[in-house]
């Protein structure tokens, strides 16, 4: 399988997921293992998303307002804002790790991470982090629309809901099998450590 040309995108690996807000993840601790030995592997090529509430509801479009009328207590005048930021074991590997900010589920919507990757002329993204069901969801469908190989993860990504976490694998895995692999870390990390060695003896 040949690897090289990829980018590790680690989603939304953030305190307010990690901590106990009413957005809390439990299965973020299990996953950080993973997470942590990928990222520290490869720092220069992580790109952490963080998902940014906005000041207040009136500040988002259509149903977004909506969304945040419900969430009031996550929105940026009642959050904490370090409660925003990339958890700390991960934090410390920015840089050479980059951040991607953003307003919605996927990080693809601006057009700014394509244009970041189309100069390193990527052709895999490898995505970890949560929720699969929602973030990670979008990430993947989003990375397979521009043409992307996508190689999910599947003991680094978690969600707060078990049901749909698995049937989000399932569906990825099955329905999309021949844009999306699903695998797991090690593997990974032994795929891509043969290619860097590879790389480096030419």
């Amino acid at each position: 399988m040949h690897v090289e040309n990829w980018i590790h995108l680690c989603v939304d690996m953030q305190r307010m997921f990690a901590d106990h807000t009413p957005w809390h993840v439990p299965w973020m601790a299990e996953v950080s293992p993973q997470i942590i030995e990928l990222s520290s592997r490869f720092p220069e090529r992580t790109i952490f998303t963080r998902f940014v509430p906005p000041a207040s509801a009136d500040a988002m479009p259509g149903m977004w307002k909506t969304y945040y009328e419900k969430w009031d207590v996550m929105t940026s005048k009642h959050l904490p804002s370090e409660l925003v930021d990339i958890v700390p074991s991960l934090r410390k590997l920015i840089p050479p790790a980059r951040v991607f900010d953003k307003r919605t589920y996927s990080p693809w919507i601006d057009g700014r991470l394509k244009a970041a990757l189309s100069g390193d002329n990527v052709g895999s993204v490898v995505i970890s982090g949560g929720e699969t069901d929602v973030c990670v969801l979008a990430a993947a469908l989003g990375a397979v629309d521009l043409g992307y190989r996508v190689i999910l993860l599947k003991d680094a990504v978690c969600s707060s809901a078990d049901q749909t976490h698995d049937a989000s694998l399932e569906l990825l895995g099955d329905r999309f099998s021949v844009q999306v692999q699903i695998m797991e870390t090690e593997r990974w990390l032994s795929e891509a450590g043969q290619s860097e060695y590879g790389s480096r003896r030419r």
